[in-house]
């Protein structure tokens, strides 16, 4: 819409969503007159400085401008076809101009004695025009003519507007003029048909409707008078208060009409926006073009192909005119009757043939469910209802009705509320506090829409309740049966035009959609380009049918089948669905396995759903491990791969779960499968493909959990991290740090020479690195005392490495002095060892033994047989274990909380797929079993210990696992201290008789190496494999256990001999060391002074597995 101002401003406005588009000033004098040239973009203005100015409405540039009056321009007319503008002026002239001649002005009309105000192009002959003036007369002109063809008067003073008539087969022109008088002339015969009066000040504008029977007219009182225009009666008075009227515009095919006053514009809409328009449940379609009355068949488009939202060709047929003008036609249910509502009036006419039924008066029309009942809004104080064109009853309702709806109840709508009532007794049912704008009713009349401006709700009548309550009259209250509707579902979109199929409402949105509603769940079954009105559903054809303004009809497929299924599903008569499944093609399938999801039936979706993509994601749901891995078989969609894993992870199928993770190369699920499951093997196929991949965080952390530094800083230098790299090797690799350094230099230099200078390299600048020498043999002493991985189950048993301090255990390692360089391990398949330990330094072993945190001390299971030789089950002394070699107990001094945890040494299969680890075994001197067997049986009571010692057997301890038989067997070569006895436990074979003293068994399983322990190692104590072809190598013990602190003893006999303890080979390279005797000789000399000999007994030894004669000659 565009608008001229007084002040030289033009302004674009956009009437439908009423934002202002454009503004642009085009002059300082006032504007009268704006016309679109929508074949050129433009917007033609005249102004009082006698100028005509072109704009293009997109950019807003001044196309063309031109001096075309010698006085105030009044009007301009652009020409519907021809390149033509005409315009009139203050200066008597009217001019017409050719903008393909570059706005030349091709003729000159002259013949008014006044202004000329106002020019009009006839719709109906476009070579025509007409003039109005304020000489009082109106004239006719042809173009390519200087003369008029006639002149019209009658009016007694100046005409200041004139319009021609729009809709056909009349020749009626229009004018308004200062004697407050409106004039109808027939322009063929030149006369007046009719003055209309009413208005009190002079008629600035009048104009025809394009669509709609009214007159407009509108004058500087201020008001606008709708006429109309059959019978030229006064409708309506409109005055917004906004001063006077100086215009009157519409739009061919809107039922809108603009003003304009003198403070601002408005739009209004007159009538319906909904088409006149009515189908039968045959496909006869009958609608109103104006007056007249049409009619087509749907059933005469035969077999031919029809497409969704394209427009439908029928053959139509004219069934005469109507005595009014149609504002709506509706049929009756049964399609045998048509009704034509207008102008307060209604006709009843046969559909066949249009005859007249019967009519009368009345606001509003709506039929009843049953097609011989119908009724009226009479006035908004009564409504009559009749039956067989009879009148039956008429009653008035306590409130002013503003509306009536039909169906199975008689609705009549207040400024407030619904009520609902029934149509035999005209009785009050139910008063809903609702205003509707819409009631749809079911064929069935069990379910019912209310649509409002926004939403619409579905409700179920329940009519047995309500003929109940009508008998016992027990429920009626003021607003009626409380129980007579029950609340499905509310929807929060607007309804336009909707039908029931079964229980299925099928409707058009305010947002432009085609849906329908059933079970709760709306299903869209097409997006309208247009806004569209809803005719019917026709079953046998399967399609719905709708129609726009232009009264054209289209149609969209929706198969009956899909519809009869969703209702027995809703409804719960599944053997119903069942019988009408197999009806439904697959195409439709995909629709009905969703409708069956959401309403909760998803086994159901699942065997019925042809989507691939949809069944995966129900199979999921379902937790239908197979279908689902078929599907992504299918698919080979990484993402459903993942989706898949996540599934069989949750089912603990890991085996499974690692497939799909390979699919969809998920590195990092791959990576915490691994972990979690304790898998080294996986961990490292992980590192190695992550690597080859170029999923290099990946690959890092799995070359780090499973400790393989060297891969990981080789890692870093290979991607170019070297300061990475750099900060690695200090902390961990302390050997590499000036190789790195020198690459990274190198690397640096490119960019920053002064920067490279700055680097220190640790082999030329030891100074800078304190402590690097300390880290050295840190690095030395890991490497060789490392475990390359251990069970889950040596959790408990393991120190943690924050709990550790290297560089204190290395102190000892650096003394012994036999190792000076560090050993390169060989992966996982390296056999750990630890260097022996001078008996000198047992002092200083002790000490760091007591900073061992007390945490650390180990749970041990003992069995049912073992509780029964105690006289306390609660504690025992825990089993000393002898150590062979004196010198190891230096060495060892600082990893013996590892060795109290069983430690497990592990070997990796040689196809290098497996990796499993053997079982640590910690053997104690048999001395020591011997020994508190003698205590417990020479005393008779249970030896007391300290407190912190009694957990060690408590009955609440974690069982242990069985050793398996081939496991190889590990022996302790620890030497005895005192809070060793604390925390190490006495392990027998499992081949060997189970003493009759107290002694605990604990072995382990073949297990998966662990990678996420141990990644610096775990210094234990000396662990020698003993294959089980090599029993002879095994010695009696040198020297018997020392008495812990704190428990008391009976001495032992002198003439004890020590029993089969840990053997004497010792190191990786298993080579024998052999120690001075006068070391060996001295310590059994000690020991043995500690010993009660007096209340020793030799029969309470346990000979089982001691060879006496070997090992007292041994011991001599």
């Amino acid at each position: 819409m565009v608008i001229s101002l007084y002040n030289g401003t033009v302004v674009v406005w956009n009437h439908e969503t009423q934002m202002m588009v454009k503004s642009f000033e085009v002059c300082e004098e006032p504007i009268r007159v704006a016309k679109f040239a929508a074949r050129k973009n433009w917007i033609v203005v005249g102004a009082d400085d006698m100028m005509i100015r072109v704009f293009n409405y997109n950019t807003l540039e001044c196309v063309h401008k031109f001096e075309a009056h010698v006085d105030y321009i009044r009007s301009i007319a652009v020409h519907p076809t021809q390149p033509y503008v005409l315009s009139c002026s203050d200066d008597m002239s009217i001019k017409l101009w050719d903008w393909d001649r570059k706005w030349t002005c091709t003729q000159v009309f002259e013949g008014h004695t006044h202004y000329v105000m106002e020019i009009i192009v006839n719709p109906n002959d476009t070579n025509q025009f007409a003039s109005a003036s304020l000489d009082r007369t109106i004239k006719v002109w042809q173009l390519g003519s200087k003369t008029a063809n006639f002149t019209l008067e009658g009016h007694e003073k100046g005409v200041n507007c004139i319009d021609y008539y729009r809709g056909g087969g009349k020749p009626y022109l229009i004018s308004g003029a200062d004697d407050r008088l409106i004039k109808i002339w027939d322009y063929q015969n030149k006369t007046c048909v009719q003055t209309l009066e009413g208005h009190t000040q002079n008629v600035t504008c009048a104009a025809f409707h394009p669509e709609l029977p009214i007159i407009l007219s509108g004058s500087e009182d201020g008001t606008v008078r709708v006429w109309h225009s059959y019978t030229y009666r006064l409708e309506s008075t409109l005055d917004y208060g906004m001063e006077r009227v100086w215009c009157i515009a519409s739009q061919p095919g809107s039922k809108g009409v603009a003003l304009g006053y003198d403070d601002g514009s408005i739009i209004i809409k007159f009538g319906r926006d909904e088409p006149a328009m009515s189908m039968d449940a045959s496909g006869k379609v009958i609608w109103a073009h104006h007056s007249e009355v049409q009619q087509a068949n749907l059933k005469a488009l035969g077999e031919a192909e029809v497409t969704d939202g394209e427009k439908l060709l029928l053959h139509i047929k004219d069934m005469g005119s109507c005595e009014i003008y149609p504002q709506m036609i509706q049929h009756s249910p049964n399609g045998r009757f048509v009704v034509v509502c207008g102008d307060g009036e209604y006709i009843i006419y046969t559909a066949m043939a249009l005859r007249n039924k019967s009519f009368g008066s009345a606001q509003e029309f709506v039929w009843s469910h049953d097609s011989s009942q119908y009724a009226i809004k009479e006035s908004n104080v009564k409504v009559k209802i009749f039956k067989n064109f009879k009148e039956k009853t008429a009653f008035k309702p306590d409130f002013e009705a503003e509306g009536i709806f039909g169906g199975f109840l008689l609705g009549v709508r207040s400024n407030r509320d619904l009520a609902l009532y029934d149509w035999e007794s005209a009785e009050l049912i139910r008063r809903i506090e609702i205003q509707p704008k819409h009631v749809f009713w079911s064929d069935s009349g069990d379910l019912v829409c209310v649509a409002t401006t926004d939403s619409f709700f579905v409700l179920r009548y329940l009519s047995e309740r309500v003929a109940a309550a009508r008998e016992s009259k027990e429920e009626n209250t003021d607003d009626g049966i409380e129980g007579a509707f029950e609340v499905l579902g509310e929807v929060p979109e607007g309804v336009q035009t909707g039908v029931w199929v079964g229980d299925c409402f099928i409707y058009t949105s305010s947002l432009k959609r085609l849906n329908y509603y059933v079970g709760g769940e709306i299903i869209t079954i097409a997006h309208l380009d247009r806004t569209m009105y809803l005719l019917g559903y026709i079953p046998k054809d399967d399609r719905l049918y709708l129609g726009d303004k232009e009264l054209n009809i289209v149609s969209y497929s929706l198969l009956l089948s899909v519809l009869e299924y969703q209702t027995a599903v809703v409804r719960g008569d599944f053997s119903l669905a069942d019988k009408v499944l197999p009806t439904i093609s697959k195409e439709q399938r995909i629709r009905v396995a969703r409708f069956l999801e959401k309403q909760g039936f998803k086994k159901q979706a699942l065997a019925v759903s042809a989507d691939p993509e949809h069944k995966f994601d129900l199979a999921l749901q379902l937790g239908e491990v197979e279908i689902a891995y078929q599907l992504a078989l299918e698919a080979e969609s990484e993402q459903r791969w993942r989706q898949l894993a996540e599934l069989a992870t949750a089912k603990c199928q890991y085996s499974l779960a690692q497939e799909c993770l390979s699919h969809a190369r998920d590195y990092g699920g791959l990576l915490m499968l691994a972990t979690t499951s304790g898998n080294a093997g996986m961990v490292d196929k992980l590192a190695k493909g992550a690597e080859m991949d170029g999923k290099n965080n990946v690959a890092f952390i799995s070359f780090f959990l499973l400790g393989r530094l060297d891969k990981c800083l080789d890692l870093l230098i290979k991607t170019d991290r070297l300061p990475e790299a750099a900060f690695l090797a200090r902390t961990y690799l302390p050997s590499q740090m000036s190789r790195v350094v020198k690459l990274w230099k190198e690397s640096l230099s490119k960019v920053n020479r002064k920067a490279a200078d700055s680097l220190a390299d640790p082999s030329q600048y030891g100074n800078l690195f304190p402590g690097l020498q300390q880290a050295l043999l840190a690095e030395q002493y890991l490497g060789e005392t490392r475990i390359g991985a251990r069970p889950a189950a040596d959790y408990p048993l393991t120190m943690l490495d924050e709990d550790r301090d290297v560089l204190e255990e290395s102190a000892g390692f650096e003394l012994n002095g036999e190792i000076t360089e560090p050993e390169e391990l060989n992966g996982l398949n390296e056999t750990v060892s630890v260097a022996a330990m001078p008996e000198a330094e047992a002092a200083e072993t002790h000490e760091l033994e007591e900073r061992i945190s007390l945490k650390r001390e180990l749970l041990v299971p003992v069995s049912a047989r073992e509780k029964d030789s105690f006289p306390e089950a609660a504690a025992f002394p825990p089993p000393v274990t002898a150590a062979e070699d004196p010198k190891q107990a230096q060495s060892a001094s600082s990893e013996e909380d590892e060795a109290e945890e069983a430690s497990v040494s592990t070997e990796e299969e040689t196809n290098g797929d497996a990796v499993t680890a053997t079982e640590d075994v910690l053997v104690s001197a048999g001395a020591t079993t011997d020994a508190i067997k003698t205590e417990s049986s020479g005393t008779g009571e249970t030896p007391g210990y300290d407190t912190r010692e009694t957990h060690f057997a408590s009955s609440e301890a974690p069982p242990i696992m069985d050793a398996p038989e081939e496991a190889g067997e590990f022996v302790s070569e620890t030497e005895h201290s005192s809070l060793a006895e604390d925390q190490l436990i006495s392990f027998e074979n499992a081949a060997s008789p189970v003493p009759s003293a107290p002694t605990c068994e604990h072995a382990f399983q073949e297990v998966t190496v662990d990678p996420l322990l141990g990644l610096l190692g775990d210094p234990v104590p000396l662990l020698k494999r003993v294959t089980p072809q090599e029993p002879e190598a095994k010695e009696p013990m040198t020297a018997l256990p020392v008495k812990p602190d704190g428990i008391l003893e009976p001495e032992i006999s002198s003439e004890v001999e020590a029993p089969e303890g840990s053997t004497e080979e010792q190191g990786a390279d298993h080579e024998e060391e052999e120690e001075p005797e006068d070391v060996e000789a001295d310590q059994n000399e000690e020991e043995l002074d500690d010993l009660d000999l007096d209340h020793f007994e030799l029969e309470d030894i346990d000979t089982t597995d001691v060879n006496l004669d070997e090992d007292l000659s041994e011991l001599h």
